[in-house]
């Protein structure tokens, strides 16, 4: 990471047989916060999105390679949020957030081109997905807007835009959206955990719920046609990777569709 002058790491996970056929490519599907992607032992919260036991469980699913991007920890709050935080009762000695856009230069401008080079993938916005939760799901709808002409699905998992909502709606409004693009929305009415708390006051469930609401709104009114998004509200579900691993296959299934 240049910007930073560190290095981060990347997972990939390949499909089964991936050495058996050299003449077949695959889309690709990035995912934050790779150390919760793959294995509960590295997840932060002792629970991962169990992704390879999501594809070996449903092999309707298109064969797909799926890249895991570790988040910088401490400063994960400042990559996955692309403005500075000003709608949270933060001690005026804090500033938190402001370096998403750095973050998503170095996903689209380094990872993806090393994942282009050093794998049969299908590079093209239409076989190329994106997937985060919570902070990660707001880079992801960052992202999606700002390299519309590279990414053709997102997955959009508890979008916490209530961090940064001002900024966002400013942003998703005077940007022209890709119509042909594919967004699956997801959010549990028992949303929230103690960091959210720290930074809102409020209540936290509601404000998770008006986020994907309000965003899949700003979708539609941004011409993305109704039958290209899937907006679920979970009844009881919770802000963890218990909760997004549970319904990643149809995440999958929606987003690779014309696959």
């Amino acid at each position: 990471m240049t910007y930073k002058n560190v290095k981060r790491r990347v997972r990939v996970l390949l499909p089964k047989n991936y050495d058996k056929d050299l003449t077949k490519n695959f889309p690709v599907v990035y995912m934050h916060d790779g150390q919760n992607v793959f294995f509960c032992s590295e997840a932060y919260s002792g629970y991962s999105w169990k992704v390879i036991h999501a594809i070996k469980l449903n092999p309707d699913l298109p064969k797909m390679i799926v890249v895991g991007i570790d988040n910088g920890e401490h400063d994960r709050i400042n990559e996955y949020t692309p403005w500075k935080i000003t709608e949270s009762p933060l001690p005026e000695d804090i500033e938190l957030g402001g370096r998403g856009m750095e973050f998503a230069e170095f996903v689209m401008q380094v990872v993806k081109p090393f994942i282009d080079k050093h794998y049969r993938t299908k590079s093209d916005k239409y076989h190329t997905a994106m997937i985060g939760s919570s902070l990660g799901g707001n880079i992801s709808a960052y992202m999606g807007i700002r390299y519309k002409d590279k990414i053709g699905g997102l997955g959009i998992f508890s979008l916490a835009n209530w961090i940064t909502s001002k900024a966002f709606d400013s942003y998703i409004a005077r940007e022209e959206l890709d119509p042909e693009q594919r967004v699956y929305i997801q959010v549990g009415t028992q949303e929230g955990d103690d960091t959210d708390r720290q930074l809102m006051n409020g209540n936290m469930k509601q404000a998770y719920i008006d986020c994907s609401l309000k965003y899949y709104k700003q979708l539609i009114k941004g011409s993305v046609p109704i039958d290209s998004i899937h907006l679920n509200i979970f009844a009881d579900e919770e802000h963890d990777e218990k909760a997004w691993g549970k319904h990643l296959p149809e995440c999958l299934r929606f987003l690779s569709e014309k696959w």
